[in-house]
């Protein structure tokens, strides 16, 4: 199954590798600029920018394997300006290494970031997860909740087979041809009454993007430097699972958490999203009218000033 930019989501993914003591080539830290840390035995991107003060506010890029850039383009500046931000490129994605050995798992990733968060010698990170990273931040944020003083998640998927399953009511809806076959070539352990991304690439675009140009920019910026998603990451994890992912440890989160959602995020939907925040200890949601899957890029001020004053608090 091939996707696009657009999940998040994916779950309980065990392969069993053994994390090993963080390596700091360069003596890379939080200082500003471009920085590479060796973690799990696989070399990893992040760029600092931003206050040189304050818990660093690590951005979690979605795809999976996105990379960090279109966020870092559109939204960063506004952030920067009162926040140190920490743009991370996961492994497989952007100008990470892509493991050799295809050390891909979620729970991997998940102590990536506890590993660079050891190298940098901090106490506590805020998060900022789009698409596929508001699932590893939540399972992080699960994990280590004295470790994070905050979370933002964006267009969140904590109930993918939920998520699949509104995707398919839309699409019958909208064309009850393409639903009729998108029902017939589900694959069997697919949990949704139809495989909604046979009715093909307009349909998932459509999902995710109410104005084509913003569609455009995304797509542009993605590629820019040859960092475009070669959905190595996203593979190994749908292979391992990811459609079954459902976030199930609420409890955990004991930390702020804000949800930002597009109320034209048909990729997405925000019915999950409202369900998470109704579960959730200390949480709140802020829905935008009229915005798609990447609201950051349609509306970064906005995007800005509520990260900003949700962290700010």
């Amino acid at each position: 199954m091939t996707l696009r930019p657009l999940l998040t989501g994916l779950a309980a993914a065990l392969l069993l590798a053994s994390p090993t003591a963080a390596q700091v080539p360069g003596g890379a830290d939080l200082a500003a600029g471009e920085h590479q840390a060796v973690v799990n035995d696989v070399r990893l991107w992040y760029r600092v920018a931003g206050p040189a003060e304050g818990a660093p506010v690590v951005f979690l890029h979605g795809g999976p394997g996105q990379g960090s850039q279109t966020f870092a383009r559109f939204a960063g500046p506004a952030l920067e300006r009162d926040l140190r931000m920490v743009y991370l490129d996961q492994r497989g994605s952007g100008r990470s290494e892509r493991p050799w050995n295809d050390a891909y798992a979620l729970d991997l990733l998940v102590d990536d970031l506890e590993q660079l968060r050891r190298v940098w010698g901090v106490e506590k990170i805020a998060l900022v997860g789009h698409s596929f990273g508001t699932i590893l931040a939540l399972e992080y944020a699960a994990a280590y909740p004295e470790h994070v003083a905050g979370v933002v998640l964006a267009a969140a998927a904590p109930d993918l087979p939920g998520a699949l399953d509104l995707q398919c009511v839309r699409l019958e809806r909208l064309d009850p041809v393409v639903y009729a076959r998108a029902v017939a070539e589900r694959p069997a352990d697919l949990p949704a009454r139809c495989n909604a991304f046979a009715a093909g690439k307009a349909f998932v675009d459509a999902n995710m993007f109410p104005d084509p140009a913003v569609m455009a920019l995304v797509e542009q910026t993605d590629a820019e430097g040859g960092l475009a998603n070669t959905g190595e990451l996203g593979q190994a994890l749908f292979g391992q699972g990811l459609m079954a992912y459902r976030f199930d440890r609420p409890e955990r989160l004991t930390m702020p958490v804000l949800v930002i959602a597009g109320q034209s995020d048909f990729q997405t939907v925000v019915e999950p999203q409202r369900a998470l925040v109704a579960r959730l200890p200390d949480a709140r949601i802020l829905e935008y009218p009229d915005r798609g899957h990447f609201m950051f890029v349609e509306d970064p001020e906005r995007f800005a000033a509520d990260v900003v004053e949700f962290l700010g608090r």
